[in-house]
């Protein structure tokens, strides 16, 4: 399953997604984090104690991903004529999660106890040349090509507010997670996400956060009414933690929200998967951005890339 969690700067969107996939691998479950963030803070949320984490950054690794990920697929000349929607086809090289192959070998380290993936930070070498989103390119290509099983799951830490919209990243997940503080800022996100989202028919589910007492759960009930799936309540766990003095184990968070991540991780797993669903939309934003800019780009007509007898799933794997 693939799990986004979204929200406003601030609204504790690192720490739920960080708290989420250790609460999943701690119960042996095969977890993958990424951190699609422009504030590159997840790692250090999962435990890494350290300034590197030694895992190459995909974004500064875009025409090597590419070039793997084409193998031998006919539709796709060439690594330049591979943009960040170009969808699978039949002779591309698709992914299993956390496989033995060398693009997890290069680009997957572990921070804590999880398995971890990152997009990279914004350098001097980007400022006023280039869009975060580009960025994100590897991970939209790597969500393309993976074939998850059962049981298997991809948390993803993405760009704070609205502005996850601005690539079609945001339709390659299963479930996405908005987490919302009890204030009219805090919500004000979630309006914004649920208009995109029932657009494209994404399943949004909103968490609160921060929550000190029943006038917080109330404004947030009256805000986003039957979408508020749970909340966590103020942590001083947490707030331990993020100050380096706190203990590292998930059995002294606080019972209420040790049981909240229980109830994200039984919405995730009531969720049926839908590969004719992601791969639809995977199609309809390659096309979109073949007709807006890259045809142009590339003087090439990439719409040609859409293999239109590509079964995706499990089938594609044999």
């Amino acid at each position: 399953m693939r799990i986004a969690f979204v929200g406003k700067g601030g609204s504790g969107k690192t720490t739920l997604s960080a708290l989420f996939s250790r609460h999943l691998a701690r119960s042996g479950a095969p977890v993958l984090a990424i951190d699609g963030d422009i504030n590159q803070h997840l790692a250090e949320a999962l435990g890494h104690d350290g300034d590197d984490l030694g895992a190459p950054p995909l974004g500064a690794h875009l025409p090597e991903i590419k070039e793997y990920l084409r193998g031998t697929n006919p539709r796709i000349a060439s690594t330049e004529a591979m943009i960040k929607t170009t969808p699978p086809g039949r002779g591309s090289r698709l992914l299993s999660l956390l496989g033995d192959d060398e693009l997890h070998a290069r680009h997957v380290r572990r921070a804590g106890d999880v398995p971890l993936m990152v997009t990279g930070e914004f350098d001097e070498s980007d400022l006023g040349v280039a869009c975060y989103h580009s960025k994100l390119g590897g991970v939209e290509l790597y969500l393309n090509h993976l074939v998850d099983g059962p049981g298997e799951y991809v948390v993803v830490d993405m760009t704070a507010g609205a502005d996850a919209f601005a690539s079609g990243l945001f339709s390659r997940f299963d479930l996405t997670f908005l987490v919302a503080e009890p204030t009219r800022k805090g919500v004000s996100v979630y309006r914004q996400y649920r208009d995109h989202a029932e657009e494209f028919g994404i399943r949004i589910a909103v968490v609160g956060n921060k929550v000190t007492g029943e006038d917080d759960l109330l404004f947030l009930k009256e805000q986003v009414g039957d979408d508020l799936l749970t909340h966590l309540v103020h942590s001083s766990w947490v707030r331990a933690a993020e100050q380096g003095r706190g203990e590292d184990d998930l059995d002294t968070l606080e019972p209420h929200n040790r049981h909240a991540l229980n109830v994200l991780r039984e919405a995730v797993d009531s969720r049926p998967r839908d590969w004719d669903l992601l791969h639809r939309h995977s199609v309809e934003f390659h096309l979109r951005n073949a007709r807006s800019w890259a045809n142009a780009s590339t003087g090439l007509d990439l719409t040609t890339q859409v293999d239109p007898d590509f079964v995706p799933g499990p089938p594609a794997l044999t």
